[in-house]
């Protein structure tokens, strides 16, 4: 399928050629018929994209001091290779979309195949769209009419938070495309609606709509026209739909409000705010958040929890069908807004004019979309053999660590699957790999795949291991292996049977420092003592990797790293783990926690775990203690020993195993041999990190079967 994407670098517009996305649950694949381009939020996008980094580095000081903290921790070109790739991700345009349901996923009723929609999908032949965030067409409703749906919400959550009521005056600053729409609902709540702005072809549109309008441009003082055309008083509210750097809009804003009136910022503006303006007034500000109630909420818009219509009568996806009921009846017209339609084949005519376009509302058409779930890379070529790598997940981890640490090994890299497309097929593009796909069924039959690398969200790392070690495939899994024992066991019952083998990504056994460690302690079962801490830094509470269905905690998610490096170091299994966390009733997902770990030659290891220190210090630190002797490992740059003849530092860049496990696990598809880690050791680990949680739970020492 074809999709518009962004160069987040150099700002350039393409077409790309992409897999289609398959149908997921709770969600709606739908083929597309018409899409609205926006041009005032795709402008700032494409313009972003298009500034040098210096020019980024200005409109975003909160990402340079993120990368200043990372530099003293991470090091200068560690943290510049993250900055280039991030800034070499592409961005998918588009969020006001029209077509037909192809396919309904599980836990979907509200939609057949056939149904018309209008989504928050993008500029794609085929997009895959949480029901939340779809809406059904009325039969009077045109296409055309319908792709206005979303931006339309848009201004109707700034109304709704306005409060409008019949008589009131209202200010509409910015007659684009959302302050148009806007405008003619106000009208239609019986407002008085002012409209301010700089082009007049946009301010004769709302003439005809019986709205007032004021133009800066020719003089006139809005300030001034708003407090004639109120005898005094000043407006009610102000709806500020613009899109400018100045701090005047809303300077005016507060000049021309009432006492105690209400601002309500829609666009994007300068925001040096007068304290006295507001101050003397008492007025009320409030940013608007997109489409209305549940955006960005995972539970609603992912998960289709829907919020109960006595206390939010007023959702995103019940903004959009009141956005079509009142284009059904008349109440918006939307018709003379459209400047201009267009073939997607033809986006340029748009794009490569965005920065000067006077067009209010530009419409894509499509027609003649081919569904496929995978792209071919042209310029790679898969090498001939059974020995192929498929790898499930094209997230940052994938991105940053595994395929840069795969440079320069025999990988023979056939298949890179993601959920919508554009991330593997990006990445595939950049590393050499044969083909980009959406459907991980393809790769489980192809025969020419006999490993699958599988680097996706937490959740769906045992499914995914189940279904590959099923169909025979090699797998290789980053941390955790399984959320939970039923996972775990199920894993394990199928692995005895498989003809395959069975890697987890604990790459830090194969650091050189890993090594260096464990080649001074030896190989004897004298017991040591292990003290791993991690300076993990803190996740916002709503990150995905907290919540215990998806991500399992960090715990379980992470500190599983450490459990198994420790057991490295002992060459012994845990039989026991007790562990304390802060707080006073800690959440089974906690990320601040001590966890101390009994083996079964007698040695013991304290793994603490914090997500409250400083981003200065060192993120990681390891001390082994054994027969009057200590080894001290920090950040994986710098290992000394005391106590030791002949032991020689080791100092290199960061080095957290990540090459050489790879370069390992290569090395086994390529030419077989046993597993990286074998199962026993894989299972104790997994075990244990379980026991932690659930001795947190218990307030005990928890065994480990």
């Amino acid at each position: 399928m074809k999709q518009i994407i962004q160069s987040f670098k150099t700002g350039e517009t393409i077409l790309e050629e992409l897999p289609a996305p398959q149908v997921k649950r709770g969600h709606v694949l739908i083929q597309t018929t018409k899409s609205l381009v926006s041009l005032g939020t795709e402008r700032m996008l494409v313009e972003f994209g298009k500034s040098n980094l210096i020019s980024k580095a200005r409109q975003q000081p909160d990402k340079v001091k993120m990368v200043l903290d990372k530099i003293k921790t991470d090091g200068l070109l560690p943290t510049l290779e993250t900055v280039f790739n991030k800034l070499g991700e592409p961005l998918p345009l588009g969020y006001c979309n029209v077509g037909v349901v192809k396919e309904v996923g599980e836990g979907v009723s509200e939609f057949k195949v056939g149904d018309r929609v209008a989504s928050n999908g993008g500029h794609a032949e085929f997009v895959c769209v949480p029901k939340n965030l779809v809406a059904a067409i009325p039969d009077n409703v045109t296409d055309e009419q319908a792709a206005f749906t979303v931006i339309g919400s848009i201004g109707l959550q700034g109304i709704r938070l306005c409060e409008p009521t019949i008589g009131e005056t209202i200010v509409v600053t910015g007659l684009g495309l959302i302050g148009l729409i806007t405008a003619q609902m106000l009208k239609a709540n019986g407002c008085n609606v002012i409209g301010i702005d700089f082009d007049n072809s946009k301010l004769e549109l709302a003439k005809k709509w019986g709205i007032t309008t004021v133009n800066p441009a020719e003089g006139e003082d809005p300030v001034k026209t708003v407090m004639q055309l109120t005898n005094g008083v000043g407006a009610d509210g102000v709806i500020i739909t613009a899109s400018t750097k100045s701090n005047d809009v809303i300077s005016q804003a507060a000049q021309m409000s009432r006492q105690r009136g209400r601002i309500i910022l829609v666009g994007v503006i300068g925001l040096d705010i007068s304290r006295a303006e507001f101050y003397q007034k008492e007025l009320t500000f409030q940013v608007s958040c997109s489409y209305g109630p549940g955006r960005y909420d995972e539970d609603y818009e992912n998960r289709g929890q829907d919020y109960p219509l006595p206390f939010v009568r007023w959702t995103e996806k019940r903004n959009f069908e009141t956005i079509l009921n009142s284009i059904s009846k008349g109440f918006i017209e939307v018709d003379p807004m459209i400047t201009e339609v267009i073939e997607l084949n033809d986006f340029q005519k748009i794009y490569g004019e965005i920065g000067s376009s006077k067009s209010i509302a530009s419409i894509l058409n499509y027609s003649n979309a081919t569904y496929s779930n995978t792209v071919s890379i042209s310029s790679h070529k898969a090498t001939a053999g059974d020995n192929g790598i498929a790898i499930v997940g094209a997230g940052n981890f994938t991105k940053m660590t595994m395929l840069p640490a795969m440079k320069g090994t025999d990988a023979n890299l056939q298949y890179i699957i993601s959920s919508g497309g554009l991330s593997g097929t990006t990445l595939a593009k950049k590393f050499g790999i044969a083909n980009s796909t959406t459907d991980f069924d393809e790769v489980l039959n192809d025969d020419q795949v006999s490993t699958v690398m599988i680097t996706t969200r937490h959740n769906l790392h045992a499914p995914m291991v189940i279904k590959s070690l099923k169909a025979g495939k090699n797998v290789f899994v980053e941390k955790p292996l399984a959320l939970n024992h039923q996972e775990l066991d199920e894993i394990i019952n199928v692995y005895q049977n498989a003809k395959a083998s069975l890697t987890v990504g604990f790459n830090r056994r194969f650091s050189p420092h890993a090594f260096k460690m464990k080649d001074a302690i030896g190989n004897g079962d004298t017991p040591i003592n292990v003290i791993a801490t991690m300076n993990a830094g803190a996740i916002p509470p709503e990150v995905w990797v907290h919540d215990l269905k998806v991500g399992g905690g960090r715990i379980v998610g992470e500190a599983c790293h450490f459990i198994d490096l420790i057991s490295f170091f002992t060459g012994s299994k845990v039989t026991a783990v007790c562990m304390n966390a802060m707080g006073i009733n800690p959440e089974e997902n906690t990320d601040n926690a001590s966890l101390l770990l009994r083996f079964e030659n007698g040695s013991t290891g304290v793994i603490n775990y914090f997500a409250n220190g400083s981003k200065a210090y060192s993120k990681e630190r390891v001390e082994i203690y054994s027969q009057e002797r200590t080894i001290v490992m920090d950040n994986w740059r710098k290992t000394k020993a005391y106590g030791f003849k002949g032991f020689k530092g080791l100092k290199t860049k960061m080095d957290k195993g990540h090459k050489a496990q790879f370069q390992k696990m290569v090395d086994h598809v390529n030419n077989g041999g046993d597993s990286l880690i074998d199962m026993d050791s894989l299972v104790n680990t997994t075990r244990a990190s379980f026991a932690a949680i659930e001795s947190l739970k218990t307030g005990s020492w928890v065994h480990v079967d």
